[in-house]
């Protein structure tokens, strides 16, 4: 049985703090003058805005990179790098077996095991040693985007458990007999035909509204 917990880092580009950032740079090697280029690009930035007329007074933008920017994937994996170590080395210290996977702001957490139990012991434990980092790191997660689901091969009743968060500051995630990620539908059993019945019919849609749409010749 494979177990999985997505969640999401929510306002991910506005919240990374300037500060910790140049210390990142610093602390994975980079040369000088490029931790001088991105301090004068970060540190004390101010902005205000406009409406028709109107012009607000300048306000101090002291975190968050611009969304949309080509700079900002690369200074959020790289703000990311130091907190990926610290959590790596603290699940390996404390023997607990997660796979992680990441896609900037959207996190999994993948667990691998016989027992329901163990599986979200380790799901848990890890939920909150990452809650723990992303508060240091000035990040929050977004409870509404956490997910768990469940694979099995099992070919009998399977009724997994929920996974309480609860008790570190989260809700009761009910699992759910389908999941979608990153555009794919996931069922239990890896079959796909969620996902093709679902696209199948989209694309099917999409031409009947082409010939609506188009010239009636």
């Amino acid at each position: 049985m494979t177990s999985t917990l997505a969640f999401n880092i929510v306002q991910f580009f506005p919240s990374l703090n300037h500060c910790l950032l140049t210390l990142i740079l610093k602390k994975v090697g980079f040369n000088n003058h490029v931790i001088l280029f991105f301090a004068n690009y970060l540190m004390d930035r101010k902005t205000n805005y406009f409406w028709n007329s109107f012009t607000s007074p300048l306000f101090d933008v002291n975190v968050g990179i611009g969304q949309g920017s080509t700079l900002s994937p690369i200074l959020s994996a790289l703000y990311l790098s130091l907190l990926l170590y610290i959590l790596e080395k603290c699940l390996k210290n404390l023997k607990i077996s997660i796979s992680i996977i990441l896609l900037v702001n959207d996190r999994l957490f993948i667990s691998q095991s016989k027992s329901f139990h163990i599986s979200n012991c380790c799901l848990f434990c890890s939920y909150n040693i990452i809650l723990n980092l992303l508060e240091k790191f000035s990040l929050i997660v977004d409870y509404s985007k956490t997910e768990v689901f469940y694979f099995t091969r099992s070919q009998g009743i399977f009724n997994p458990p929920p996974l309480n968060l609860f008790p570190i500051g989260g809700t009761i995630l009910q699992p759910k007999n389908t999941w979608k990620y990153l555009g794919f539908i996931f069922n239990r059993k890896l079959s796909f035909h969620q996902h093709v019945n679902f696209y199948s019919n989209k694309a099917m849609s999409m031409v009947k509204y082409m010939k609506i749409l188009g010239n009636s010749n």
